[in-house]
Formats: structure tokens, sequence, C-alpha cells
């Protein structure tokens, strides 16, 4: 991973350049980027750890603490609230026994509020393991939390 970290910065005029890049890429091995992982591609990047941890926190897919095996995004933007954000939420929050921002006892569903993603047509609207989710109802947020407990 240190050497894609590194050919990633080579490829950019500045090697900062490629933090996102290289933060992805911790992620999608470990699941979420630690404290020790930041402060180790910020050293390779040639970057503060403070500074890296600017861009980490700044990216609502970038994940600084651990999550559950899928995480769920729940859109939380004016148009979502409009269209019945709030009583999907609180049936989320029933079905999974958890608060947002909070992961499921078995490790399986993480649930997030975001900002807008850019979906306000089909609101309410959310992020699945990043596939996006428009005109959500109970019956559609039933099933699929069915099928994401089945999923590792």
């Amino acid at each position: 991973m240190r050497a894609e970290i590194l050919a990633l910065a080579a490829q950019e005029l500045h090697p900062r350049g490629a933090s996102v890049a290289a933060l992805r890429l911790v992620q999608a091995r470990f699941g979420w980027i630690s404290t020790a992982h930041l402060r180790e591609v910020a050293d390779l990047l040639g970057m503060s750890a403070d500074d890296l941890d600017g861009v980490a926190t700044y990216f609502n897919l970038l994940f600084r603490r651990p999550v559950g095996r899928h995480v769920i995004m729940l859109c939380d933007s004016v148009s979502c609230w409009i269209m019945g954000r709030e009583p999907l939420c609180a049936h989320l929050c029933r079905k999974l026994g958890i608060r947002p921002g909070e992961t499921t006892a078995d490790n399986a569903i993480t649930l997030l509020p975001t900002v807008c993603i850019g979906h306000c047509d089909h609101a309410p609207a959310m992020l699945v393991d990043n596939t996006l989710h428009g005109d959500v109802t109970t019956e559609s947020l039933d099933h699929l939390i069915d099928t994401l407990r089945d999923t590792p």
C-alpha cells in the first residue's frame, strides 16, 4: 500500500494532491482511517497529520471512526426533510436499534446523516455503501435493511 500511495503522489505536481486518493486506499483496506494510518500517509505525502486530518474530516465519505460493514448515509437536506426524511430516520432507528451516528451491535450497519447528496428530485434519498437510493419509503427501507443483514 505504501508503494501505491507513493506512486499516486508521484503523479501529482505536489504529493499532497494525492491525499484523498491515498486515504481512500487506506479506507478500502481497513474500513476506516485510524490515526496511526493517517500519520503514516501524512509522512508519505510530506504533510502534517493535522493537515491530512483536515482533508479526511472535510469529506463525508472518509471515515475517521470505525463503521459497520454497511454504511447508510441518510440525506439531511431541506428537500429530503420536506419529502419525509424525518419519519424515515425514526423508522430506521427503531428497526436498527440505533441512533444516527451509531453502529448496530452486530457491526452490520452504521447510520450517518449527510448533507445534500444531490438527488433532490427523488427525495428522500440516501447512499448505501456508495449506491444511491431515491424515493425511499419505509417499505423499500425494510427490504434494503433485510438485504444488508444477509450480505457480508
